[in-house]
C-alpha cells in the first residue's frame, strides 16, 4: 500500500501533536477512529475508504512514535499484524529493504471519547473553501500568542475575528460567505485547534463550518477517500 495513505489519516486525528492516543478500528475496507484532545475542547470522527488490512481493533497510544517510524521507510510499504489469542499486539511495517515494529497498546489505558449526545441547533453555516482556509492559517500565524477565534453576527453579515477582544487588540478580521445565518451573541473558539484543523484538511476545496449560540461548533471534511467530523466546544466568554 501507499504510505502516504496512512499518514494523511494519521495527520487528520494527530493534529499536529493535539492527539496522541487513540483506539483505530480496521474493518472491512475501511479504517476508522473517534478521538478527542487532552482538554476535551475537540472531539472528532475519521474514516477512511479502500483500506485492505484484517479486522482489527489497534490501540496506539504514541503516535508520534508511530509517525517517526513511518519516516523510516520507503513510499510502498507492507503491513503485518500481530496477535496474541485474539488481541493485537503489534504491527510490523516494511518496504523493500527494511521493517519498523510498532507495539500496541491495551485499549483500557486510552482515553476513548464519549458517545455523542443530541446535537444543538446551528444558527450560522459558514462557507470553508481554500481562500478561507489560507487566510485563517496566515492570520493565525500571523497572530502566533493568540489563542480564540470569535464568530460575531450583526448588520454587516458574520465574520470571524481572530484576538476578539472589546477592547482595541491586534486582531485579523475574516469576513465570511454563509448559506445560513441568525444573529447569536458572539461565540469563541479555541483558534489553534481550529487552524491544525484546517492545516491537516486543506487539500479539502468545500466543506461548511456550523456554529450554535449553545457553545459548539461542527465541521466536516469529505476529500478522496477520508471523511473527518471535528466538534469544537466552546471556550469562555472573551472579554
Amino acid at each position: 500500500m501507499n504510505k502516504y495513505k496512512l499518514t494523511r489519516f494519521i495527520d487528520k486525528y494527530h493534529l499536529g501533536g493535539n492527539v496522541n492516543a487513540v483506539v483505530i478500528n480496521s474493518k472491512g475496507d475501511s479504517l476508522s477512529t473517534r478521538f478527542i484532545t487532552g482538554d476535551k475542547a475537540l472531539l472528532g470522527e475519521l474514516k477512511m475508504n479502500n483500506w485492505t488490512f484484517e479486522d482489527s481493533e489497534l490501540g496506539v497510544y504514541d503516535t508520534e512514535q508511530l509517525s517517526r517510524l513511518l519516516g523510516v521507510l520507503d513510499d510502498d510499504v507492507t503491513l503485518n499484524l500481530t496477535q496474541s489469542g485474539d488481541k493485537a499486539i503489534a504491527v510490523e511495517i516494511s518496504d523493500s529493504l527494511s521493517k519498523v515494529n510498532f507495539m500496541l497498546s491495551d485499549k483500557s489505558v486510552i482515553n476513548q471519547p464519549p458517545a455523542l449526545k443530541q446535537l444543538p441547533e446551528f444558527q450560522v453555516e459558514i462557507k470553508v473553501d481554500a481562500n478561507f482556509i489560507q487566510r485563517f492559517i496566515s492570520g493565525k500565524s500571523a497572530l502566533p500568542d493568540t489563542d480564540t477565534f470569535t464568530v460575531i453576527t450583526d448588520d454587516d453579515g458574520v465574520k470571524l475575528v481572530i484576538g476578539y477582544s472589546s477592547i482595541n487588540t491586534n486582531r485579523v478580521t475574516i469576513p465570511v460567505e454563509t448559506t445560513s445565518s441568525s444573529d447569536i451573541e458572539k461565540v469563541s473558539f479555541n483558534a489553534n485547534l481550529f487552524k491544525d484543523v484546517l492545516t491537516a484538511n486543506k487539500e479539502c476545496e468545500s466543506a461548511t463550518l456550523y456554529v450554535a449560540q449553545d457553545g459548539l461548533s461542527k465541521i466536516n471534511f469529505k476529500v478522496d477517500d477520508y471523511d473527518a467530523t471535528y466538534y469544537l466546544v466552546a471556550v469562555q466568554d472573551v472579554d
